[in-house]
């Protein structure tokens, strides 16, 4: 088991000191090894549950400090497929409040709301053609997130950037560029192994 990153206040700390403490959260708290089948349905030696991170009240303001900084400044809101997105565009949309720039969330129903105004879309109302920018935990084929990007342009919305935690590298940002979009994410997953592998490494063995 993987000792916890050191207490530090992630709202106070600088953000090249925020990114790397971040990442050892997720190395002791989202990442595992084993045998999983996957949303895809393809199967993997390894998974990550974000949500052990984006709920997690630390994890929760770190993780929103550092999109924020990553959001172009022309930013109208954030957006993300639910359930995945729901923590993540919630958090950054009250950092963004904190910084002086308030930036409302928009969460998007895989389903249309099966009463009332029969939504796809959650959040307040924004003038068409409002530059939204999605956000997504882990990408591995991209599907999640263009599903929402695309429910975010029907409704008359500009999308043209994707930002993820942690992208697995299995096809997720091509399929963004090649739906014209700009993406990129704060952890790769070949960073998220070979620090997981250094914290194991250092980690003493449990005494008998």
């Amino acid at each position: 088991m993987i000792d916890q990153p050191p207490t530090l206040n992630p709202a106070a700390a600088p953000l090249d000191t925020l990114r790397p403490w971040l990442l050892d959260l997720f190395c002791q708290r989202a990442y595992r090894e084993g045998d999983f089948v996957l949303s895809s349905g393809q199967r993997s030696s390894y998974y990550i549950n974000g949500k052990q991170v984006t709920l997690h009240p630390l994890g929760a303001v770190a993780i929103a400090r550092l999109l924020f900084a990553l959001l172009p400044p022309d930013t109208e809101a954030v957006a993300g497929l639910t359930l995945g997105a729901d923590p993540i565009v919630s958090a950054v949309s009250v950092i963004s409040a904190y910084e002086n720039r308030p930036i409302p969330a928009l969460i998007i129903r895989k389903e249309a709301k099966g009463h009332g105004t029969r939504a796809y879309i959650e959040g307040p109302e924004l003038p068409r053609a409002a530059k939204v920018v999605v956000l997504e935990d882990v990408v591995t084929t991209g599907q999640s997130a263009l599903k929402a990007v695309k429910r975010l342009q029907d409704a008359g919305y500009a999308v043209d950037r994707a930002i993820a935690l942690v992208d697995r590298n299995q096809g997720g940002a091509q399929l963004y560029r090649e739906a014209g979009l700009q993406f990129q994410s704060l952890y790769t997953i070949e960073e998220l192994q070979a620090r997981y592998q250094t914290l194991e490494r250092s980690t003493p063995e449990p005494r008998d």
